[in-house]
Order: C-alpha cells, then sequence, then structure tokens
C-alpha cells in the first residue's frame, strides 16, 4: 500500500515539474544562492566568537582555551593586525560587515529568484489545466463538476504554489542550517551540544505528534472547499430566481453553514498547530539556559563531569547555533504542514492534467462532412456507465439534407439527449449516429462541430460588443454578414435600436439584453456558421409567436439546404415542419406531419389540444 502510494507521488511530482519549464533556471539559482547564504550566517557567529575572545584576551583572559576552529580565526586575525588590539577589533568589524553583507544580497536575491520561480510555476499549471479543461467532453465536466475545477484553478494552484516556494527555499536552508550549526555547536563543545540535541529530539517528536493530527484535517477540507463554490456559482447564476423567490437568507445561510464547516476544520488545524509555537519556545529557554548554565561552569573551572575547554566568545557562538537549530527544526514542521496541504492539491490538479477527454478525433479522421442528412441506427444513451436507466433507447430516424424537423415531448423525454448526439457532445452507448452517411465516430470533431451549429436552452453571451458576439459564430465575418445574419433571426431591428448599434457593449451573461433579445442573437451567432445542421433547443420560447413565425419563414426561404432541428414547448413552433418526432420516457412516441400526428398521436394531440385552450 505504502510502496504503491509513493509511486504514485512521484508520478504527480513528475508530471507537475513539467510545469516548471522556463523557470527552471531561477528554481536551481534560488537553492544555490540559500546555500551560501546559509554557509556566511553560519560564519558570522565564529567571527564573532573570535572578537569577543581575542577583547577577552587583551584583557588578560587565557587563550589557549579556544576551540580549534576559533583559534585558527584568532591566529589569523593577530596575524592581519600584528597583535594590535584596536586594529583586531577594527578588521573584525570590516569582516563581520562584509559576511553580513553578503549574506543579506544573497538572501534578497533568493527571494526575488524564488518569487519569480514560483509565480511562474503556479502560471505554467494552471495554464495547464485550463487548457486541458478545454479538452474535456460534457462526459468529463460532469466528472469534475464547474465549482470542483474552479477550486482547482484557484485554491489548490495557490497551495501547490506556496509548497513549492517553501520547497525550493526553506526547504533547502532549513535543513542546511540545522545541520551546520549542529556541527559546529559539536566542533565547540560535544558534551553542550549532545544536551542541547536532546532537547531537540523532544522538539521534533512533538513536530511530529503534530504533524500528524493535522494531516487528516487539511485532506479533508478541499472537498467542503468544492461544495462552497458550487454553492456561490449557483447562487450568482440563478441570482433572478433568487430574489425573484426572496430566498436570499436561505441562500445566506447555506453559505454560512458550508463556510463555517470550512472554518471550523482550519480552527482546529490551528489550535493544534499553535502548540508548535509554545513548544519550540520552551524547548529554546531550555537550550539557553543549558547553554549558559554549563559554559559557565566551564569557563570558572568548576569541577564537572563535561571535560571541555572553552571561553566566553564560544557560549554565544553555542547559543547562535542552538537557536540556528531550533528555528529550523520549528521551519521544516511548518514545510510538513504546507507540503501535506500541497500533497492533496497537488493529486487533485494531477487527475485533471492526466485526465483524457471521452470524446477524441479518430486516426485518419474524415475531414469534411458532405450534407447535413442524419441517421439515429438503434440508438441507445445513457449519460453514466453506472446508471441504471437509459437516458434514450431504440432510437431509428432517417432524415434528409434539409429538412426542418419539429421535437416535442414532456419534460424528461431525453429532447436534448438526442440532438446532444449528432455534434458528438456525447457518444452513444448503443447504436451510431450518422452525418451526412459517415458515423459521427469516424470525424475530425472539430469538423463535425463546425458543420453542426447548436442554440441550447441556456442562452450564454458573453462580455464584449455585440459584433464580437456574433463573430464566435465567424470570426472573420464582415458587416454584411453579420447583418445578414441578424436578419434572419429577426435581431437587426432591436440591435440599430441601440445607441451604438452592433458595437453595443454586451455584459457577461446578456445581463443587459432580454431573453428574446439574447436567444435571437445567440440564433444569428449560429448562423454565421454556415453550417449543414442547425439545432435550436427551445431556443424560441422567450420570443412572440409573431416573431417566431417570421424565424421560421425566413429559415425556410433563406437557408433551405440546412437541416434544421426546432425543439420547441409550442405546437405552433413545430407545425410546418417537414417531419415532427413526439418523445416519451427516452423513446420515439411517433412521428409525421402535424395532419398525421392529430390522427394518431394521443399525446401530440394532447398537447395541442391544452395549448389552444390556452389561446382561447
Amino acid at each position: 500500500m505504502a510502496e504503491r502510494e509513493g509511486i504514485e507521488n512521484m508520478k504527480i511530482i513528475k508530471r507537475l515539474s513539467k510545469c516548471i519549464r522556463e523557470y527552471k533556471k531561477d528554481s536551481i539559482l534560488t537553492p544555490v544562492l540559500i546555500v551560501f547564504e546559509v554557509l556566511l550566517e553560519c560564519i558570522l557567529p565564529l567571527f564573532t566568537s573570535s572578537l569577543i575572545n581575542t577583547i577577552e584576551d587583551f584583557a588578560g583572559g587565557a587563550g589557549e582555551s579556544s576551540t580549534g576552529i576559533i583559534h585558527g580565526i584568532q591566529t589569523f586575525m593577530y596575524g592581519l593586525s600584528d597583535g594590535d588590539t584596536l586594529n583586531c577589533i577594527i578588521i573584525h568589524g570590516i569582516l563581520l560587515l562584509i559576511i553580513a553583507f553578503l549574506s543579506l544580497f544573497c538572501g534578497a536575491m533568493a527571494g526575488k529568484t524564488v518569487a519569480s520561480a514560483s509565480a511562474g510555476f503556479a502560471k505554467n499549471l494552471r495554464k495547464d489545466v485550463y487548457y486541458n479543461v478545454q479538452t474535456f467532453s460534457f462526459a468529463n465536466i460532469d466528472k469534475f463538476s464547474a465549482p470542483g475545477l474552479v477550486t482547482r484553478l484557484t485554491t489548490d494552484i495557490t497551495n501547490v504554489q506556496n509548497a513549492y516556494m517553501m520547497f525550493i527555499r526553506v526547504g533547502v536552508r532549513a535543513p542546511l542550517m540545522l545541520v551546520i550549526s549542529l556541527v559546529m555547536s559539536f566542533q565547540i563543545s560535544k558534551s553542550i551540544a549532545l544536551i542541547s540535541l536532546g532537547l531537540m529530539f523532544i522538539m521534533a517528536v512533538g513536530c511530529v505528534f503534530i504533524f500528524v493530527k493535522v494531516i487528516p484535517i487539511f485532506n479533508k477540507v478541499f472537498k467542503k472547499y468544492d461544495k462552497m463554490n458550487e454553492s456561490v456559482q449557483e447562487n450568482v447564476k440563478a441570482m433572478r430566481v433568487v430574489k425573484a423567490y426572496v430566498r436570499e437568507e436561505y441562500e445566506k445561510e447555506k453559505f454560512a453553514k458550508s463556510s463555517g464547516e470550512i472554518r471550523n476544520d482550519f480552527t482546529r488545524a490551528e489550535k493544534i498547530i499553535a502548540f508548535a509555537n509554545p513548544l519550540m519556545m520552551g524547548m529554546m529557554y531550555m537550550v539557553m539556559l543549558t547553554v549558559i548554565f554549563l559554559g559557565s561552569l566551564i569557563i570558572m573551572d568548576v569541577t564537572h563531569p563535561l571535560g571541555d575547554k572553552i571561553q566566553i566568545g564560544e557560549i554565544t557562538s553555542l547559543l547562535t547555533y542552538s537557536m540556528q537549530s531550533l528555528a529550523s527544526l520549528m521551519m521544516l514542521s511548518m514545510i510538513l504542514v504546507m507540503c501535506t496541504m500541497a500533497v492533496e492539491s497537488s493529486r487533485r490538479l494531477y487527475e485533471v492534467l492526466e485526465e483524457k477527454s471521452t470524446l477524441a478525433s479518430p486516426e485518419n479522421a474524415v475531414k469534411h462532412v458532405d450534407d447535413g442528412s442524419v441517421v439515429f441506427d438503434n440508438v441507445s444513451f445513457k449519460y453514466s456507465d453506472k446508471a441504471e436507466k437509459f437516458a434514450l433507447e431504440g432510437i431509428n430516424l432517417s432524415i434528409k439534407s434539409g429538412e426542418t424537423i419539429g421535437i416535442i415531448g414532456g419534460t424528461g423525454a431525453a429532447k436534448t439527449s438526442l440532438v446532444q448526439l449528432i455534434p458528438r457532445l456525447y457518444d452513444v452507448t448503443e447504436g451510431r449516429v450518422l452525418v451526412g452517411g459517415r458515423d459521427v465516430r469516424e470525424y475530425d470533431l472539430v469538423v463535425l462541430r463546425d458543420s453542426v451549429s447548436m442554440v441550447l436552452q441556456k442562452n450564454l453571451l458573453f462580455s464584449g460588443t455585440i459584433k464580437e458576439n456574433l463573430r464566435w459564430g465567424n470570426k472573420d465575418a464582415t458587416d454584411e454578414e453579420l447583418v445578414h445574419a441578424a436578419t434572419l433571426a429577426c435581431a437587426d431591428g432591436f440591435i440599430r435600436s441601440f445607441p451604438d448599434g452592433y458595437d453595443t457593449y454586451i455584459e457577461q451573461g446578456g445581463t443587459n439584453v432580454s431573453g428574446g433579445q439574447r436567444q435571437r442573437l445567440c440564433i444569428a451567432r449560429a448562423l454565421l456558421k454556415n453550417p449543414k445542421i442547425i439545432i435550436l433547443d427551445d431556443s424560441t420560447s422567450a420570443v412572440d409567436t409573431r416573431t417566431d413565425a417570421e424565424i421560421r419563414k425566413s429559415f425556410k426561404e433563406e437557408i433551405p439546404h440546412i437541416t434544421k432541428f426546432i425543439i420547441a414547448q409550442r405546437i405552433a413552433s413545430v407545425m410546418d415542419a417537414d417531419k415532427i418526432i413526439v418523445m416519451d420516457g427516452g423513446r420515439i412516441s411517433d412521428i409525421g406531419t402535424h395532419e398525421e400526428l392529430m390522427e394518431r398521436s394521443r399525446i401530440y394531440r394532447e398537447v395541442y389540444d391544452s395549448q389552444i385552450k390556452e389561446e382561447e
């Protein structure tokens, strides 16, 4: 189990490391600079100790008790100063300033390179995740959910970015500082260093205990982030409904609940992590007392079992190295906590990066759609392999190119499911769908979808001008083509009524135009693709019957060569269609013209009668 998990983690690291790319130089330079910074920081206490011992020696102390490293530095300094105390102190000071400045410079440069490396890594990771999401089919989107993908692109990438920054900077600094500080402490006094090491071990055990307690909390909090984002997204998209039903307080309570659960989890984690600080401070003071007490005994030549010989300068060095060791240990524990959060985030990002679309173009894919003929050959379909029931079952249809096909049926009759199989937004579970005489799975996906225009139930416009929105259908469309498509969709009139005409700015989602105007703009956008098949999925429900009739008339006269599928709730919208398909419970109940269905289809007749009575 552990071995398999380790292999899986290595795969994740290998995949995410590909996102470093052009930031490899900064990622390598940061640890190099950190190494020099740590080495210089560890040299500083030696020169400080040497300076103190030099002053003590010239004041009458005994210099013979210095340790090998300190004594070597003192001898070097004496040589430079020819025994002159003042010169020796000045040289010490200058060297201390130089070393401190170099250490500061290395640290500052490391800060700059680590910022560039981590931010660049996050940028590339976000790009790779987003680009892969663009290849997903509806089935892939359903698997992760839209809010889940948003969480991965925001919170998860931020966690990985922070962990990467900690890893290449603090992750190098902390263990290196810990090792060098311990080595230097043993060089000065093995006995005192051993006692300090024992106290550090106690602190390490405490940090591991905290780490083990915190991991499970961080592992489960991300799923709660998904739920909270889902609540926010749903609320924003359905704001009009929320306000219409005066459900603001309910939505606030729902958000507060999901947000509160996240707060509670993080509060629990923070309470546990909070024990680390007093633990560190307690160990720090214990080490200070140990170094000062035992060092004082040695200096005063009091009988003790340690047997070391050190001076006052070495005590300051021991204190500094002990503090550095403890601080490094604390930093390592914080890295472990940060990496714990990042491990779960990395796994979630890896899932998205490695996810392959359930739909893909075949090798040697067909690059041309001959015409708009459509055939459903014994088609059955369900949205998931785990689903117990088919959404569509036993569908057989044959539609000629240029025909107008009306589709009606009650809610849940699978009308939308039927037409989504034509541009291969989903693949059939059984049977096959043919467009232009070929199975849709033989076509290049881009070619197939360029040949099919869909105006979905939920009409969506993007922020930008009307021209920019229409050119989603054809980015190279001329102004004349825009006007022609808008005229066919009965949109030209209201567009010209705006002060800025076709340059009118559309807010995100088309919130500054009416539902009927939004539908007509989406129809015009679909027509600009010059497709072989156009599908209107209940996309004239918000326009009046007169405008609906005008749109159908223009379709019949201006684009007779295009196969037209019209899903509608109003029978008036499909009465003049070449064929009308009556859907019921995922099956075709009947097919025929209006007159034929009035004679033999009970469902069609009931719908017709109910709508006529409503009009009367």
